[in-house]
């Protein structure tokens, strides 16, 4: 089977989907001829032409408020945003119209709407263009957030956010597009609401979703040369979250730390920490422990930023910490 890239799994993604279902199409800024930011959409405006695939203004408010009335309407539309960062711009389409619209229709509509953007640091985009806003989108009711983690999700999980009837949020790091795996062609499915156990292991457990997932598996291998063994869980959905995968691993290791891109302070981090107190507590030896950014923007400088991001050596000195306690 050969290797594909992230990038290309999002792609063949898009064009299964829209060959799948008509009622697919495209919008976002120079989604078209040019292929997007990051060649996500090239050469889908050659298969399905500018009808379904739609090059629009810089206006995320009116890529998005056109995208609500399209759902409504029994279309399947997937924006394409660049930067999750500029969700900002459209979050009363997002959070008061999309979201809400079902629940307050007593379910006669459904808006199946896909934003799809990337998120995350270190690539020395600056602080516009390098946040990560799972938590910010998981307190809003009626939304769902996924985040894949290697080519194989970024397909599967894709071709899930764009069947499902809900409004998704589709989280894409573009430092894991070049990443590639074997990921096989047709009809494969990552489901939303499920974790992913990546590694097994008895001494702690290490919660993480994105590029922290990869950083988690690291930190892992490393410990194992040294006797200590951590079980990986690669969250890969945000809401709904799969508690019940989480506390079945800490109940049976008793330690946890989780690793995430956004600040630690409200970081969904605190979410699943929460859980853990309130259902798990009797189990646990020792605090949950949380690695993030620091309370501050994403900073420009490659060395700040360096500075700034989690790694896989934090997050095995907080293993250590962890199994002292």
């Amino acid at each position: 089977m050969p290797l594909t890239s992230g990038k290309d799994a999002i792609r063949e993604a898009l064009r299964e989907e829209m060959e799948r279902d008509e009622r697919v199409f495209l919008m976002g800024t120079d989604i078209g001829a040019f292929g997007g930011d990051f060649r996500t959409t090239a050469g889908l405006i050659d298969i399905f032409g500018p009808r379904r695939v739609r090059d629009t203004p810089i206006s995320e408010a009116a890529i998005s408020g056109a995208a609500v009335g399209a759902a409504a309407t029994g279309l399947r539309p997937v924006l394409e945003m660049s930067f999750i960062d500029f969700l900002g711009c459209c979050m009363d389409e997002i959070m008061n119209q999309a979201a809400k619209s079902k629940y307050m229709f007593g379910g006669q509509i459904s808006l199946p709407i896909v934003w799809k953007g990337r998120f995350g640091a270190g690539a020395s985009h600056a602080a516009h263009h390098s946040q990560s806003l799972e938590a910010v989108f998981a307190n809003i009711p009626g939304l769902r957030i996924v985040v894949p983690s290697t080519p194989r999700s970024f397909k599967g999980l894709l071709k899930a956010a764009i069947r499902d009837e809900n409004p998704v949020i589709y989280m894409e790091h573009k430092l894991l597009y070049n990443m590639q795996e074997e990921v096989p062609e047709g009809d494969i499915i990552t489901p939303i609401g499920r974790c992913e156990l990546w590694r097994e292991g008895s001494d702690c457990t290490l919660i993480s979703w994105g590029r922290m997932s990869s950083l988690c598996l690291e930190a892992a291998k490393s410990l194992s040369e040294e006797g200590i063994s951590c079980e990986v869980i690669d969250v890969l959905t945000i809401k709904p979250f799969d508690k019940e995968a989480v506390l079945e691993s800490v109940r049976k290791t008793a330690r946890a730390i989780i690793v995430h891109e956004a600040p630690v302070f409200g970081g969904f981090g605190a979410e699943i920490s929460a859980t853990i107190n309130e259902e798990a507590f009797g189990w646990m030896d020792a605090p949950v422990r949380r690695i993030g950014f620091p309370d501050i923007p994403v900073p420009f400088s490659p060395a700040l930023e360096q500075h700034y991001l989690p790694n896989a050596a934090r997050v095995a000195d907080a293993v250590r910490s962890c199994l002292d306690d």
